[in-house]
């Protein structure tokens, strides 16, 4: 079973991604979307969306990376640790 995800783990999961979705469609909207006068989205509110959701993706995926890096940084910290420690005086 190793590689499988419980049930219980892909329905958390899950609400962690609509919750974000949620998060991220609200602050979207609120920014972009300004006339309710209409039906019809206005190009610079569609414009506007784009760009929002753009700047989200980069942003996680800039997190990310980062949070990669660090866990590299210490993981080779603590290897270069457990290095020295086992070494005889």
């Amino acid at each position: 079973m190793a590689g499988q995800i419980s049930e219980a783990d892909q329905i958390k999961q899950f609400k962690e991604f609509l919750g974000t979705y949620n998060k991220l469609t609200e602050n979207c909207f609120l920014d972009c979307i300004k006339d309710f006068t209409s039906r019809e989205v206005r190009p610079e509110e569609m414009s506007c969306s784009d760009h929002c959701l753009q700047k989200y993706l980069k942003m996680t995926q800039r997190i990310s990376m980062r949070f990669q890096e660090y866990h590299i940084q210490q993981n080779e910290a603590l290897a270069a640790k457990a290095g020295l420690l086992g070494q005889p005086h």
